[in-house]
């Protein structure tokens, strides 16, 4: 539904990234279809999907450009909405260290983002998924190389984001999941089971 955080827990090689290939549309299952609001996704209406969907990666393509460029990638930079850069940042819980660099939005960050922690790197992440202002945010592993404490920031982050934009997480960490008000796991045969129940009456 509408404004899920919806959690998928497994080890790795069990098939979380291909779940998410599926509901992403860059996979055609075999049998059965990926609904989106009853209606079927397919070649014609696939291009429609991406626009209302975002991908965050564990490991985050960044360009040897400003920080703005980096959060609105794809948009000329006479065409980037500053204000939305400002807005997604803030969400993001970058904007502090943002705003301490001493050219701010248009500091360099180096080739591949050499001058940000694993933690900016992934807030930059967010903050671009936010400037796109998808309906759904995927997060494939995004939290798993970050430190406990930068992962809990991470995590409070995300869920500061606007409660009607959906967001599907994968992780082999439950702690990841916590936000989550849905969490399927990936047994060791490759069969997802809704453990949601279990989840929150155990926490």
């Amino acid at each position: 539904s509408k404004g899920d955080r919806i959690g998928i827990l497994g080890d790795s090689g069990k098939g979380k990234s291909t779940i998410l290939d599926l509901l992403m549309s860059l996979l055609k299952p075999n049998k059965g279809s990926l609904l989106v609001d009853g209606v079927e996704i397919n070649q014609k209406n696939q291009h429609e999907w991406f626009k209302k969907i975002t991908h965050v990666p564990q490991q985050i393509f960044l360009n040897d450009t400003s920080i703005l460029e980096n959060i609105a990638l794809g948009v000329p930079k006479d065409d980037i909405d500053i204000d939305r850069v400002y807005e997604a940042c803030q969400i993001a819980q970058i904007d502090e260290f943002i705003e301490g660099l001493t050219l701010r939005y248009n500091s360099l960050i180096g080739e591949n983002g050499a001058q940000l922690s694993g933690g900016q790197h992934q807030r930059i992440g967010v903050a671009r998924a936010l400037y796109k202002r998808a309906d759904v945010i995927f997060l494939d592993e995004a939290t798993n190389a970050l430190d406990s404490s930068t992962e809990s920031e991470l995590i409070d982050s995300i869920n500061n984001i606007n409660k009607d934009i959906t967001i599907v997480i994968v992780s082999h960490n439950l702690s990841s999941l916590s936000q989550c008000n849905k969490i399927f796991r990936i047994d060791e045969y490759g069969k997802c089971k809704d453990i949601s129940n279990e989840y929150f009456e155990r926490n």
